[in-house]
This record gives C-alpha cells, sequence and structure tokens, in this order.
C-alpha cells in the first residue's frame, strides 16, 4: 500500500503518514507549491529543496501542454529531467483552468472544446487526452479529469455536472489502465532511471458536488466504486464563503477511505489548512503564497503583513522570527526598499519565505499530531494569527 497512517490526533481527524511515490516518500500532511510552467515562479529547484523544503510540487497539465508541448517534454525524458526536479509531481487535469475559461468554453460529453489563452486557437480536451498528456509528462500523482462547476451553482447543474465527471472518471481510470505504462518516461526507460520506489504513475479521482451534502456524499461513493489510489475534493476554493468550503470537506471525507490520502485542491490560508488537516485532509496545494509574495504580502506568525507599508521602514527585525536561517539576515526595512525599487529580489525573497512558512507549518502540524497535541497547537496558532494588531 502506497499510503501508511502513522498517526491519529485524539480528538480531531488529524493524522500524519507517509504517501510513497516512484520518486521518493512524501510526509504527511503536506503542502505542495504550484510550479505552473514546471517549476514555481522565480525560483529554482534546488531553492525549493534547500530552502523551502518542499517535498512535493505541482505542474499544470493545461499550460505545459500547450506550451513546451508534449513533443518537447516527450523529447527531454519527461517533466522530472526537463526541469531537474528529482522529487515528486503531481499534475491537475486541466480541469480547472477549463473552468476559469467559461466563456471560452464548450461542454459536451466528450470532453471541452475551448479557445486557447495563448492563441486563441480551439483546443479539444477529454479525459483521454488529460490522461495522455499526464502520463506523457510523467507525473508521479495524475489528476482525473472533471468538471469544477461555479459558485452559486443549482442543484440540477451540480447533479448532472457530478454525473459527468463520474462518467469521465471512469474513462481516465479504463485509459490510464490500459496506456499510462506505455507513456509514461520512467516505466519505459527503467534501465537508465533511478527511482526512489518502484511504482507505477498514481491517480486521484476528484470528488465534486458543490455545496450540496448529499450530491458529495453521492460523488465520493461513485469514486471509490471505480477506485482509485487516492482522492480529492475540488470544486472548493472557487469564490464560496469559507464555512461552506469546510462544509464540503466534512461533507465528502468521511465516505472516503481512510487508507487513502485526502487532497483538498486550491487551498488556502494557514488558518484554513489547520482546519483541513483537524478534519483529515492530507495534502494541499495553492498558488496564494507565492502570489501574494509578489504583491508584498508576508506570512507571519502574527499573521500577514504588508511590507510595502511604511511602518516597515525602519524595521530592522526578520520577515518573521522562524524563517528560514538563510532569509534572517534580510531586514523588513531593506525588503521594503527592494519591492518599492521593482527589484526581483524582493519578490524571490518573499516567495521562498512565504513558501518556507507554508512547510514549516505542514513540519510543525506532523509533529503535534505525533505528540497529541495538534488542537492545542492549532488553536494557538489561529489565536495568535488572526487576532494580531500587526495586520
Amino acid at each position: 500500500m502506497p499510503f501508511k497512517i502513522h498517526n491519529s490526533c485524539p480528538d480531531t481527524e488529524a493524522r500524519t503518514g507517509t504517501l510513497a511515490t516512484a520518486h521518493g516518500n512524501i510526509p504527511t500532511p503536506i503542502f505542495m507549491p504550484v510550479g505552473t510552467q514546471g517549476m514555481v515562479k522565480t525560483l529554482s529547484p534546488d531553492e525549493l529543496i534547500d530552502v523551502v523544503d518542499a517535498k512535493i510540487i505541482l505542474g499544470n497539465t493545461y499550460h505545459l501542454y500547450l506550451r513546451p508541448g508534449l513533443n518537447v517534454i516527450r523529447e527531454m525524458g519527461g517533466l522530472h529531467k526537463f526541469t531537474t526536479w528529482e522529487k515528486p509531481i503531481l499534475t491537475d487535469s486541466g480541469g480547472f483552468q477549463v473552468w476559469s475559461l467559461a466563456k471560452l468554453r464548450k461542454i459536451s460529453e466528450n470532453g471541452v472544446e475551448f479557445s486557447n489563452h495563448l492563441d486563441g486557437a480551439k483546443t479539444m480536451l477529454t479525459p483521454e487526452l488529460s490522461m495522455e498528456i499526464q502520463a506523457t509528462l510523467g507525473s508521479d500523482i495524475a489528476m482525473l479529469f472533471d468538471e469544477c462547476p461555479p459558485y452559486p451553482c443549482e442543484e440540477k447543474y451540480a447533479a448532472n455536472s457530478l454525473g459527468l465527471t463520474t462518467r469521465w472518471a471512469r474513462r481516465c481510470k479504463e485509459w490510464h489502465e490500459a496506456n499510462a505504462s506505455n507513456h509514461v518516461p520512467w516505466q519505459l526507460n527503467t534501465q537508465t532511471e533511478t527511482l526512489h520506489n518502484n511504482l507505477p504513475q498514481q491517480i486521484f479521482g476528484i470528488v465534486q458536488g458543490s455545496t450540496y451534502a448529499d450530491l458529495r456524499e453521492q460523488s465520493a461513493k461513485e469514486l471509490v466504486e471505480i477506485g482509485f489510489d487516492g482522492y480529492a475534493v475540488g470544486g472548493i476554493s472557487v469564490g464560496e464563503p469559507e464555512h461552506e468550503m469546510l462544509r464540503a470537506i466534512e461533507n465528502a471525507v468521511p465516505f472516503l477511505p481512510k487508507n487513502k490520502p485526502r487532497y483538498a485542491m486550491g487551498l488556502g490560508t494557514p488558518p484554513q489548512m489547520l482546519e483541513m488537516i483537524a478534519r483529515g485532509v492530507d495534502m494541499f496545494d495553492c498558488v496564494m503564497p507565492t502570489r501574494v509574495a509578489r504583491h508584498g504580502l508576508a506570512f507571519t506568525a502574527d499573521g500577514p503583513i504588508h511590507i510595502k507599508n511604511k511602518e516597515f521602514e525602519f524595521d530592522s527585525t526578520p520577515l518573521d522570527e522562524n524563517t528560514h536561517p538563510s532569509l534572517q539576515k534580510y531586514s523588513r526595512s531593506f525588503i521594503r526598499h527592494l519591492f518599492r525599487a521593482s527589484e526581483m529580489l524582493s519578490l524571490r525573497l518573499l516567495s521562498l519565505h512565504n513558501l518556507h512558512f507554508y512547510l514549516r507549518l505542514m513540519s510543525d502540524s506532523r509533529e503535534h499530531i505525533a505528540a497529541g497535541t495538534f488542537s492545542k497547537f492549532k488553536n494557538d496558532f489561529n489565536q495568535r494569527y488572526l487576532n494580531s494588531t500587526l495586520q
């Protein structure tokens, strides 16, 4: 079994575990930095390992399919060799990007036709093609192709969308079982690949159902019946209020296998992730820590700060007391100056810091779950983070 649970929290659903993949073992709970184009914006693979302590990153199927294209990545030996990232990679299916192109897409039983954002050309993405792209990229974990319903969403639309996602899920699994081993580069070239574990590419299902509890339950049960290596909860963080986001998790997790990893897609803020961990979620991804970093927002134990604010002009302290040692030497005053001068280093320093903050939060969570003190840790963290006067 690729996923092993080590510790469970006595008074929440939080647990620690290890997810084994071909390119390494991933401790959970874990946050995955997003590398839309194959790597996290402004950062190098070495920095992600040495400073951020990333264990796995996320690549974007839609963007990598359009540019540089499968021919380039296939010729270069797959996404790991192309990017020089040797640790695990998860690829999304492209479904969320299609959802974000709502005005430019047409959904049918076969798949989704849309105008791509690069040149406006018509592109057809089907469940089978999504699986083929992800297999060719050679990610350790591939996501099934789903439809992400909008928020708000009428129940009839959500039900029809769920049905489509389930039918697509069956097609994804059928293609993957029949064809993946003929496309995944490190399964094709076993003599030249150095792998941590002799495991094939894994595939995760995605629970949909919008804000409707019965539909979330139905989706979870249907996906479990089909059978996947892990299960994500999708259609969250798409504009709904936080209580609806938490309810979506609560309405899905009880119907998912305890011995498979659970992944909340597209989340979130530090307090949100802690609340999700308490509800039994193991994996997260989000562009937030790097996106807001590029606008001057830094995460700290006392809540987020806007480094461009005048209050930091003479502040000689580091961004946070627990930032990575290599970042401790940079004062808030200096980083503020870099932002005001439009220096690229400012974006890089804050991106490194924010991702380190997220990965440290995961590490701290694992330690406290193992020690049986996660509830107190979560409450203490949220009390300080949400009630600080610094914000």
